[in-house]
């Protein structure tokens, strides 16, 4: 069979960002009801504490087929329940919210990279001692509460909240907002993905983008390139969402609303007081104030402890990047001349970082 890695994304907190704020727009109704919890931080000990009241999701995309049709598993060629059971991640999205709700950084955390997985009770009730490997496979061995304790552990900066979305569930977001316009500089041909498009701008309905974020094998970029992608891919969901064409249609609103709800699994801690709250504070959240950048990285094969083809954190620049957002403070440094005060300030973006307002090809929307 010509398997393929399924898509592991989600299309970033920006979509529940959105949905959050519109939802605020037109009451909750009975949506507490269409969240699926799932226990994730009882087990939990010895956790950072958190230094401000700004908040922390971690978005996991999962890669289960529950809830593909049978012709969407056919366009995507990517099985059923029954020849891939199970669920498994490779993207994994860091997502900050400033506390005063007007700001979120977006930080994609590589698959692949390199850490200390800790010691944890597998499936089959057997204690297995800590151990090395790349991150994804915490998810793999323990699901959620074992990649949060790995990721608590790496970045000392508290996860608030979990969020978890299958792809079959975005694809029906992505057709509730009409289709999502992407821009590539190039052609891209991926008999992995099996999404063939000429270089330009294209919109993209649920399948199509689908194909869009899991490419990774027409570049010679391979995980890196399809989380540049995957970045720009939230950027423009966030412009799409927060249109007036969407925001203002009440048909569209509810069922992208309806669509985002059913998609996602949530920890249990989050109810339906908290998303009122965080939709209330984050109404005038912009595009233009969502910044998004890879964790900064040192090696991109990185092999030890048995564990090849790694990458490495940057030792400087991640831990730096992690204290600045447990601090609540800004990743993008502007500073002011002191020889003339009338010259322009020199803006410092040592995390090399992109806004959600800015087109891949260069234009801004």
């Amino acid at each position: 069979m010509k398997s393929t890695r399924a898509i592991r994304f989600f299309t970033g907190l920006s979509i529940a960002l959105v949905a959050i704020s519109a939802i605020g727009a037109i009451g909750l109704g009975g949506l507490s009801s269409q969240l699926n919890r799932t226990s994730v931080f009882g087990g939990l000990k010895n956790r950072p504490h958190s230094a401000s009241s700004a908040v922390n999701y971690l978005v996991v995309g999962s890669d289960t087929r529950e809830g593909l049709t049978k012709e969407q598993q056919r366009a995507l060629r990517v099985g059923s329940t029954k020849t891939a059971a199970g669920k498994r991640s490779d993207t994994m999205l860091l997502v900050h919210i400033s506390k005063k709700r007007d700001k979120a950084v977006i930080v994609s955390i590589p698959r692949d990279t390199f850490a200390l997985i800790p010691a944890h009770t597998n499936a089959s009730g057997k204690l297995v001692s800590e151990s090395y490997s790349k991150i994804n496979s915490s998810f793999n061995w323990g699901g959620a509460p074992l990649l949060i304790e790995t990721l608590e552990n790496m970045t000392k900066l508290r996860i608030d909240h979990y969020v978890e979305v299958n792809f079959a569930g975005f694809a029906n977001m992505v057709d509730a907002l009409g289709g999502i316009e992407v821009c590539s500089k190039v052609a891209i041909n991926d008999p992995k993905s099996h999404l063939v498009m000429d270089a330009g701008t294209h919109i993209l309905n649920g399948i199509e983008a689908l194909k869009y974020v899991r490419t990774r094998d027409f570049d010679g970029m391979g995980d890196l390139g399809r989380m540049q992608r995957q970045q720009q891919f939230v950027s423009a969901v966030l412009r799409k969402a927060t249109s007036a064409g969407v925001l203002l249609n009440p048909i569209k609103l509810v069922s992208f609303i309806n669509s985002a709800m059913s998609a996602v699994s949530t920890d249990e801690n989050l109810n339906k007081d908290d998303l009122i709250t965080l939709a209330k504070q984050m109404k005038n959240l912009s595009a233009s104030k969502v910044r998004t950048l890879t964790v900064p990285l040192k090696f991109y094969n990185y092999n030890s402890h048995g564990v090849t083809s790694a990458v490495l954190w940057d030792p400087v620049l991640a831990p730096e990047l992690f204290q600045r957002l447990s601090n609540d403070e800004a990743i993008v440094d502007t500073v002011k001349p002191s020889a003339s005060p009338s010259a322009s300030p020199t803006v410092i973006d040592k995390f090399k970082t992109r806004t959600a307002a800015e087109n891949p090809c260069g234009a801004l929307k």
